[in-house]
C-alpha cells in the first residue's frame, strides 16, 4: 500500500482535478485506489446528508466502491475556511480526531491512497493545530499540485521549504494550468523544476472541454504516478 497527502498552493490550485486524475491513472494500470478527503466546506445539502463535489469526485474514483462517510468524514455548509466552518456548526477539529478517522482507511490495504487537503498547506485546524499537521502524524509523503499563474514560483517555494521545516517528504509535484493565457508558463515550469527538491509528476493543461466530471480522466494522460513499490 501506497499513500500520500495531496495539498496545493494555494486555494483553487487544482488539488481535487489531480488527486482524481492520478486516482484514474492508477485504475487504468489496475490498480486499488482510495480518494480521501478528511475535510471539506462548502458542502451541499442532499437526501443523505451534506455531500462535497470534490469529495464526491474522489469518492467515485475510488476501488472497491466506498461509503461516503469513509470518504469525507468532516463535511461542512459553508464555503469558508474549514475551521470557521467547523466553529460555526458547533464543531472543534482536532487533529487526533482528523488522524483517528484516516487509520481504518489507510489500513485497507488499497493499493494507491491519496488524502487531498484543503486550500494551501498551513490551513489551521484550530487555534494550535494545522491540516498539514495530519500528514506529519500519518507520515505520508507529499505531493504538491502548483496552480500555473503569476506568483507561483513564490507560493511554490515557500510551500516546499514549509513542507522540510516540518520535517515531511515531498514526494512529487504537479503543475497544473488553471488558466488558458498564461504566458511565461514555460520560463516558470523550467524555474519551478529548478528549485523544488522533488520531481515533477506531470503538467496538465488547462482543461476546457467536456464535462467537469470527466477532467480527471483528461488529466490522467498527462501525469505519471509517483513511485510504487
Amino acid at each position: 500500500m501506497t499513500a500520500y497527502f495531496i495539498t496545493g498552493t494555494d486555494t483553487d490550485a487544482g488539488k481535487t482535478l489531480i488527486t482524481a486524475g492520478l486516482l484514474t491513472a492508477a485504475r487504468q494500470r489496475g490498480l486499488t485506489t482510495l480518494g480521501l478527503k478528511p475535510i471539506a466546506s462548502g458542502c451541499h445539502p442532499s437526501a443523505e446528508g451534506l455531500r462535497n463535489s470534490d469529495a464526491l469526485k474522489l469518492q467515485a474514483r475510488s476501488y472497491p466502491e466506498v461509503d461516503y462517510a469513509t470518504v469525507n468524514p468532516f463535511a461542512y455548509a459553508p464555503a469558508i475556511a474549514p475551521h470557521l466552518a467547523a466553529r460555526q456548526a458547533g464543531d472543534t477539529l482536532r487533529l487526533g480526531i482528523l488522524a483517528e478517522a484516516m487509520a481504518t482507511p489507510l489500513a485497507s490495504g488499497r493499493d494507491l491512497t491519496l488524502i487531498e487537503g484543503a486550500g494551501g498547506w498551513r490551513v489551521p485546524l484550530n487555534e494550535d493545530e494545522d491540516l498539514s499537521d495530519l500528514a506529519g502524524a500519518l507520515q505520508l509523503p507529499v505531493i504538491l499540485v502548483v496552480g500555473l499563474r503569476l506568483g507561483c514560483i513564490n507560493h511554490a517555494r515557500l510551500t516546499a521549504q514549509a513542507i522540510e521545516a516540518q520535517g515531511v517528504r515531498l514526494a512529487g509535484w504537479v503543475a497544473n494550468g488553471i488558466t488558458g493565457d498564461f504566458d511565461e508558463a514555460e520560463d516558470n515550469l523550467a524555474t519551478l523544476a529548478h528549485y523544488l527538491p522533488a520531481p515533477c509528476l506531470g503538467r496538465v493543461p488547462h482543461l476546457t472541454n467536456g464535462p467537469s466530471d470527466t477532467m480527471p480522466e483528461q488529466a490522467a494522460r498527462y501525469l505519471k504516478l509517483p513511485d510504487m513499490p
